[in-house]
């Protein structure tokens, strides 16, 4: 049954034409923020009536995180940090079953180890056609079988996408064009940002400092007094850490090892694999001064200038 041949919650429709084409923001890369962010998006994008929900990013971009900052209390089907062997429940939904949840999860690209895509297809469309909500993680896996968009997306990778698709687009094609260009910058400026804090600690003596944001290609160390430490040694010493190549890996929970050293991060996955796969790292040789917070921001960079066109998402018929 399509879900257009149903009386359910779906046919809600508010009074006005929704303007939003797409909004973007920064993809933290410790749980914590990302939670943060997700927390933020849904007060600001979910409608009660979103029944369909597309989820699009590259393995450890940090998907089950985001659903989890969404959402929070969903229990997931199948999680990056371990596999949920029961059935999705999904498939036994059936109508007259009162006690059926309100809001199903489902991973697409996993499922289709086991299930048709058709199978999928009709699953999402019988419990969506009475009501209920079906967050879909790889949706673009699903959007051609299924022959009708999301209500919205969310794509991670640099950032977090927001779309909010009408029969024009975005479409899920797009969004994961844009993701997947860019997840690698994320995943260098975390090691980076990583091996740029062992040295900290290791030479400088500072411990975990205070807060970490976000820059396009890099990241931010926010330091409430000026630092006595010349950037550009601190540079040449994480460079030398680049260089060697030494091995980035998760060590047990909210560890990551770095070569031999191990240290705290909460988001173990978003690592390249070793330290010589960052790219063109450097620091900025001087200090940014916050005038509002009175902070000081070290700031790190990483790759080389590229331009991913996020416009791409917006392709109104070549994407379909």
């Amino acid at each position: 049954m399509h879900p257009k041949d149903a009386n359910t919650q779906s046919s809600f429709r508010a009074h006005y034409s929704e303007t939003l084409i797409y909004a973007a923001y920064y993809a933290p890369r410790g749980r914590q923020r990302l939670y943060m962010v997700g927390a933020e998006l849904s007060r600001r994008y979910l409608n009660p009536a979103d029944l369909i929900i597309g989820i699009i990013g590259a393995e450890g971009s940090g998907k089950s995180t985001l659903i989890r900052g969404l959402f929070p209390g969903l229990e997931l089907t199948n999680d990056d940090d371990g596999v949920n062997i029961r059935p999705a429940r999904l498939y036994d939904f059936t109508p007259d079953d009162f006690f059926a949840p309100h809001t199903f999860h489902i991973d697409v690209r996993y499922e289709a180890a086991f299930k048709q895509k058709f199978e999928i297809a009709e699953a999402i469309n019988r419990a969506v056609a009475r009501g209920r909500r079906v967050i879909i993680e790889h949706f673009d896996l699903i959007y051609k079988t299924l022959g009708y968009n999301a209500q919205i997306i969310f794509g991670i990778g640099e950032e977090i996408i927001v779309a909010r698709p009408s029969v024009f687009g975005p479409f899920p094609a797009g969004i994961k064009s844009v993701v997947d260009k860019t997840i690698k910058y994320r995943l260098m400026a975390h090691s980076a940002e990583d091996i740029t804090t062992y040295v900290l600690e290791r030479d400088y003596n500072y411990k975990n400092p205070v807060m970490h944001s976000d820059v396009k290609h890099g990241f931010v160390i926010n330091f409430a007094e000026k630092p006595e430490i010349d950037p550009a040694e601190l540079e040449a010493r994480v460079q030398d850490i680049i260089r060697r190549d030494v091995p980035i890996q998760a060590s047990g929970e909210n560890h990551i090892r770095i070569g031999e050293h191990e240290m705290v991060c909460t988001g173990t996955r978003t690592h390249v694999a070793s330290s010589g796969r960052i790219e063109n790292f450097r620091l900025l040789h001087e200090y940014k001064y916050h005038p509002i917070f009175k902070e000081y921001l070290l700031v790190g960079m990483v790759g080389r200038k590229e331009t991913i066109s996020i416009e791409e998402i917006a392709n109104v018929v070549d994407q379909q």
